[in-house]
């Protein structure tokens, strides 16, 4: 019997292109390049959306212009109404003139442009400082303390979160929070999010590993928004069971249906999903059920007690000459991350050059910088946490605790 060998140096190549392929593959699991949705930038905006406009005018072009004047006039209704829980009938009309001037943007949800004829849905985005003007509110809000919020979609029996891209991540990335009173804490989905937010973890209790998961986010607490997408078959209807959760114990806050005739509107389907669910955590914060859990907050470590004073010999003080006092030691430096919000760049200048001077900081450096929206500050302050606080106060910031030795200022 003979047996065949074969020669190592065709092996060789083999060895390593079997080495580079698998290699190839761990890398795409877990580097995808196409991971991840990042929010939309939510301003303080007030905005409207599902505008439905359909104009006729000379030529295309006419007729776009006319369905985005129409639709700054309705929409400027509908948040009157909203706003002041009235019927749409009884919303006072506004010049166009004064609608230009309010009117921040317009957002094309879906629009069809014909020859001579312009059909869409629209949203529309409103100045709030000019705006709250004409409403008659005030331009800020109570917002709810920092929620990290974890989007959970189950689909053939599988559930995930940000292990890949889906329908339920994006229709929650797009969503602008501006208009809700719950301070969403939203995560793009890429690096170490698919590993650590994943859906398991929306089932775990433990809390120590959700700590350390709420301070490297800056949030204080956390919301699930789960999603049950049952297909009748590939590209037929569609039914979305949507239920809303709050906190590692993932409390049960509320539950909806939605349904669509096909595969084409699922999209459309998790939109308004991720709205009527938003109503759903709306509803709990004004009944005062979305408050921090006080387990997920870590603790600073106590000061050192205080030396006890004992009662002085009044003859010893008499026999012992006056020796002189010794400097009292300075307190341990601590370092404080700083949530402030900053609508321009010149606010974040504004902002580190107002904490800077306040009493016992000694270096305030920007970390996360986010024009816009909400900004990091990195300080470190040679005292305790209340006295930092108090400093802080004194340049007439109002500070909130989120967790730990993280801090939320506003003026």
């Amino acid at each position: 019997m003979t047996t065949r060998r074969r020669p190592l140096a065709l092996l060789i190549p083999v060895l390593a292109l079997g080495l580079a392929v698998g290699g190839g593959i761990l890398y795409a699991q877990l580097e995808g390049a196409d991971r991840g949705i990042a929010p939309v930038d939510s301003t303080s905006n007030f905005e409207i959306t599902g505008v439905q406009v359909d104009v006729s005018a000379a030529n295309a072009e006419a007729a776009r212009s006319e369905g985005w004047r129409r639709a700054q006039s309705l929409g400027w209704k509908m948040l009157w109404a909203r706003t002041h829980n009235r019927p749409l009938a009884e919303a006072p009309d506004l010049p166009d003139s004064t609608l230009s001037g309010i009117v921040s943007g317009i957002i094309i949800e879906q629009e069809q442009i014909g020859p001579r004829r312009y059909i869409a849905r629209l949203g529309v985005m409103f100045d709030r400082a000019r705006t709250a003007q004409l409403l008659g509110v005030s331009g800020f809000t109570a917002r709810s303390a920092p929620m990290l919020i974890i989007p959970v979609m189950t689909s053939g029996s599988t559930a995930y979160s940000f292990e890949y891209r889906n329908g339920w991540q994006r229709a929650w990335a797009l969503f602008r929070t501006s208009g809700s009173p719950v301070d969403y804490v939203r995560t793009a989905g890429r690096g170490i999010d698919p590993l650590v937010l994943n859906a398991a973890q929306t089932r775990r209790r433990g809390r120590g590993w959700w700590r350390m998961l709420l301070d490297q986010y800056g949030a204080a607490d956390i919301l699930i928004a789960e999603v049950d997408l049952r297909r009748l078959y590939p590209g037929g209807p569609a039914v979305g069971i949507f239920t809303a959760r709050y906190g590692p114990d993932a409390v049960f806050l509320g539950r909806f249906i939605l349904r669509v005739a096909n595969s084409s509107g699922e999209q459309a389907m998790l939109d308004e999903g991720v709205r009527r669910m938003d109503g759903l955590y709306r509803q709990a914060f004004e009944q005062g059920l979305l408050r921090p859990d006080p387990s997920l907050v870590i603790l600073a470590a106590p000061p050192p007690p205080a030396p006890e004073e004992t009662a002085a010999d009044p003859l010893a003080e008499e026999a012992e000459p006056a020796t002189p006092t010794e400097p009292v030691p300075a307190a341990p430096s601590q370092t404080f991350n700083l949530q402030v919000a900053t609508p321009n760049a010149g606010a974040v200048q504004q902002a580190e050059v107002s904490v800077s001077r306040a009493d016992g900081v000694t270096s305030a450096i920007t970390i996360s910088l986010a024009p816009g929206g909400t900004s990091v500050m990195r300080v470190t302050f040679a005292g305790d946490a209340a006295a930092f606080q108090a400093a802080l106060r004194a340049q007439g910031w109002a500070v909130q605790v989120v967790n730990g030795n993280t801090l939320r200022i506003s003026r």
